[in-house]
């Protein structure tokens, strides 16, 4: 028995545990209209097959295009839903770690794409088999889509297992403050950049801005306004901007070890996160650099 009212609810579910570190308060809630799909067509299956035949005769006309309106409104709710979701947890990751980039949970936004695509299908379909019944046959393609999500989800999600996510709750607990003291934010973001490059502290690939601040002898709130207000930019690109400085100094030195070495060398996680910085900083790829296309600016203009 296909029940695809539980999948919707089931990815947003999965998604608030692994950003928040726990299913909602009440989160079986959600799982209620999978479980009265799911008792409909138990029931269903139990008649013998001369009622079940009947049965489906007198309800499928009505009941079909129940759920499949119900699953497209849930796709859409729960999509919203995690859309939000997913968009404060990216923000509170870049005001508060420099290695965001590996919990970005993009794998999670290609199933929530991949869903959205086949949910639309499946409306589609659903109505058009409450018309002219399309047999199990004709909704073959939308089972083996389903299945082929779940699979990409099991396999995903247990790769992820290895990563020790953040909660947004802790996230979000040292976020910063509101201060009202009068200050040149730009001048302080200079002067600090300037000791978080001079010091290296940016080729620390788990450096957060708790631990920043308490270096700098201050607190995350000045902090986080004096990257933010100051130099125009979140936590995390800040970081990563000393990083991809760090790299291109290493090739306008000569450096002849690989773009990853010199990019994992000056803090960075992965060889992706890394161009993505490079490009963001330089407006050119890392490759394009080293061949010469462009010179790493003085430091009165990087600022």
């Amino acid at each position: 028995m296909a029940n695809p009212l539980w999948a919707p609810p089931l990815l947003y579910l999965y998604a608030h545990a692994l950003t928040q570190g726990r299913w909602p308060d009440g989160g079986w809630r959600h799982l209620i209209p999978g479980g009265v799909q799911f008792a409909w067509q138990a029931v269903g299956f139990a008649l013998p097959l001369t009622i079940k035949n009947v049965w489906a005769d007198l309800s499928l006309p009505v009941t079909g295009p129940v759920f499949t309106l119900a699953l497209t409104i849930s796709f859409l709710v729960y999509g919203l839903a995690m859309v939000r979701l997913l968009t404060a947890y990216r923000h509170a990751l870049a005001q508060q770690r420099s290695d965001d980039a590996q919990f970005a949970l993009r794998w999670l936004n290609r199933a929530m794409a991949a869903a959205s695509v086949l949910a639309a299908f499946w409306t589609v379909y659903g109505f058009w088999d409450a018309i002219a019944p399309l047999g199990y046959r004709g909704l073959m393609g939308l089972y083996s889509g389903l299945a082929a999500i779940a699979v990409y989800l099991a396999v995903e999600s247990w790769r992820q297992t290895r990563v020790a996510y953040p909660t947004l709750e802790a996230l979000t607990a040292v976020a910063p403050s509101t201060v009202s003291t009068a200050r040149d934010w730009s001048a302080q973001g200079r002067a600090w950049a300037d000791t978080v490059r001079r010091e290296g502290w940016a080729a620390e690939p788990e450096l957060s801005l708790t631990t920043l601040a308490a270096r700098l002898g201050t607190n995350t709130g000045y902090l986080s306004r004096a990257i933010n207000e100051g130099l125009g930019v979140n936590f995390s690109t800040f970081v990563n901007h000393l990083r991809s400085e760090a790299v291109a100094k290493r090739m306008d030195q000569g450096a002849t070890a690989s773009v990853l070495t010199l990019a994992l060398e000056a803090g960075f996680s992965s060889k992706a996160s890394f161009n993505r910085a490079f490009r963001n900083r330089f407006d050119q790829t890392p490759q394009a650099y080293r061949a010469g296309a462009a010179r790493l600016p003085q430091v009165s203009d990087r600022e």
